[in-house]
């Protein structure tokens, strides 16, 4: 009897420390949110109460300041070639350090492997020179290009643990019934692969899409820019309005958050299948 209330109190506290673990965490958003519907004098005077009047025009002011569907379409391109360019080359590489044992892929696996403990900005003056030599500066296609270069280690890693739980009897299968190696991999082996691929491709979105830094260091003009670049542009010299600031990032992260909204099933279903077979 002891026990179970002792259980009782322990999960009672655990709960309420849960809770304001989470007010903690919804703060910052609701002040985010909260702020773009102020002006600058009440944000200032009231930051955490809500607007005496609710004002609308800071989200048209920041979709002019920062002429939104261009550097959203940029994103979007950048975003999408990017992920598209590392599943397809990470798992094709994948596919073969698994099904292909021999001393040299494996000397190739550990190579691709080492990238992943190499941090980016040691390699910022190799790339840099590599993408002006290409005489790729100012163009989407260096974000794209080094986006894949540094995403590529880890997916591969990630993918080639996945395809090991793979029957390869399957794959056996495929070939005696004449299938070749390309066609048994996009019709037999990719299927079963889609938790994993749903999962890193969810991964690397949110991670190229929030890239600030390749874009600064590779695209200079404004038409190429990205939403991360504009709001940054956005910051003032020497004082910030953040009632224009905060509109600009919340339309920043509108279009990441509800794709994630709509991924997140995927994310937990890749998960649990990797817990379950690995």
């Amino acid at each position: 009897m002891k026990t179970l209330e002792a259980n009782k109190r322990s999960d009672f506290f655990l709960e309420l420390l849960m809770i304001v673990l989470a007010i903690g965490m919804v703060i910052p958003i609701y002040y985010l949110l909260i702020t773009t519907f102020k002006s600058s004098s009440e944000a200032t005077l009231h930051p955490l109460g809500l607007p005496a009047h609710w004002k609308f025009s800071g989200y048209a002011d920041a979709w002019k300041a920062m002429n939104y569907p261009r550097v959203f379409m940029n994103n979007l391109l950048i975003t999408v070639s990017s992920v598209l360019g590392v599943l397809l080359c990470a798992s094709l590489a994948a596919y073969s350090f698994a099904r292909h044992q021999t001393r040299l892929n494996n000397f190739l696996f550990y190579f691709f492997i080492i990238g992943v403990t190499v941090p980016f900005q040691v390699s910022i003056i190799p790339l840099f020179r590599l993408i002006r030599d290409l005489g790729l500066i100012d163009n989407p296609a260096s974000v794209i290009f080094v986006n894949v270069f540094t995403l590529i280690s880890f997916n591969i890693f990630l993918i080639k643990n996945f395809m090991t739980t793979v029957p390869i009897e399957l794959e056996e299968s495929a070939s005696i019934d004449g299938c070749g190696v390309v066609g048994t991999f996009f019709r037999i082996t990719l299927p079963l692969l889609l938790p994993v691929i749903a999962t890193v491709a969810i991964l690397n979105t949110l991670t190229t899409w929030n890239d600030f830094f390749t874009p600064l260091l590779f695209l200079q003009s404004r038409e190429k820019g990205v939403i991360l670049l504009e709001v940054y542009r956005n910051i003032g010299k020497f004082s910030v309005d953040w009632t224009a600031f905060f509109p600009m990032m919340v339309l920043g992260i509108a279009p990441l958050l509800l794709f994630y909204m709509f991924m997140q099933r995927y994310i937990i279903s890749g998960i649990a299948a990797g817990a379950l077979k690995g």
